[in-house]
Order: structure tokens, then sequence, then C-alpha cells
């Protein structure tokens, strides 16, 4: 899972929320531009929804399986998915934030989700974006294409200003997605995530611009 906000300043320790984790300390500050491309129309291969509290068994696998959280700080316990799932449809019938799963065209299943909301640094209110496909279903370019998605809704509804991610400098897929979708990289920084530490990339853009 990667993380959307407006506006940081590096450096700045964050109030956790959907992802739990907090930026430590930002150590590099070099600016990457990459072409822009959130615009471009591709073939329907998924659709996006809210969550639902049926959905369940796909947060205990996204984030109870030690292989799709090992860059996360390991598994969650699957008593606090649950209580994580209650409080994200709320969340969701409110619009507060975006907690979108990811349909493939021609399934039932959920294949990941992308997730949309506001943290605070410092009192700081930011967008932060992040998303998250099970393994079997990696591969098929449904990330890239549920983050261009809903980049493309962020726009035209004129909502959340600058989205930031945090991408694990390891998670090559991820940052390639936000190369490929005009995120502009600011550097890294140290993030920490249900009580550890990792290396992450910190990526904005601002889908007004692009």
């Amino acid at each position: 899972m990667v993380g959307l906000y407006a506006n940081p300043l590096p450096g700045r320790a964050t109030t956790p929320q959907h992802g739990g984790r907090r930026r430590v300390v930002s150590q590099t500050g070099r600016t990457e531009q990459s072409p822009a491309s959130i615009a471009r129309v591709t073939p329907p291969v998924l659709t996006l929804r809210d969550v639902r509290a049926s959905d369940v068994d796909a947060y205990v696998r996204m984030r109870c399986d030690p292989a799709m959280m090992s860059e996360l700080g390991g598994p969650q316990p699957r008593s606090a998915v649950v209580e994580k799932v209650e409080r994200d449809v709320r969340t969701a019938m409110s619009g507060e934030d975006w907690i979108l799963m990811i349909i493939p065209i021609g399934s039932d299943d959920v294949a990941g989700s992308v997730v949309v909301w506001t943290n605070t640094e410092r009192g700081e209110p930011y967008s932060e974006i992040g998303w998250t496909v099970l393994p079997e279903y990696q591969g098929r370019g449904l990330a890239k294409t549920a983050v261009r998605t809903v980049l493309n809704r962020a726009r035209q509804e004129g909502r959340w200003g600058v989205l930031h991610a945090f991408p694990s400098v390891m998670n090559g897929p991820s940052n390639g997605i936000c190369r490929a979708l005009g995120f502009s990289l600011l550097g890294e920084e140290t993030i920490e995530f249900a009580g550890k530490q990792f290396r992450s990339n910190h990526w904005c853009v601002d889908p007004e611009g692009c």
C-alpha cells in the first residue's frame, strides 16, 4: 500500500490515517519530472466501487498476508482488519475519503484497492493516494489504470489538490506507476509503518496540471 495529500513539507512527521504510516525524516531533495499520461484513453479493464462490509476477505488478503505486507512492517491481525473495514465503509459512505475497490471487467471479485484521503503533518492537511493489488491480478495493468481513473476523477471534480504517494524504494511496480502517470519525484524519506521503518520515495502530482 502506498500513499494522497496537499503540499506537505519534507521531513515532518505525519498523523497516520488509512495507511497507518508516519513520515520520519527526509534525506534527499531531488526532483524528477515524469511525462504526464493521466488523461490517456484506454479500453475499460476494470470498474471502481466503494468499499463494502462484504469486503472483509479481500482486506484480510491485502493486509494479513506476509508477502503483501513485507514492505509495510508485516501482516496485521485479522481483528484489526475487520474493524478497519467497518470504519472504511462509514468513511466512504460519508464521502470524506475515496476508498475504492478494484473490480476487473467480467468479474465480481476484488483485485485490489485504491484510496485517497486527507492526512496531516504537524497540523497541516495534505492529500495522499495509495493502492494495492492482489498477487494473482498483478502484471495486468490494473493498478495503473485504477490510479489513472482516480486522478481523472480528482481533476474532473476539482478535489484533493496535489496528491502525494510514498511507495517503498524497493517497490519497482508502484514507482513505475508514479513515473508513468506524471508524478514528480521529490526525493527519499524514511517512513514508519506498524512500528517499523523503511525507505520510501516521495512522489506528488497535481491532477489539474495533467
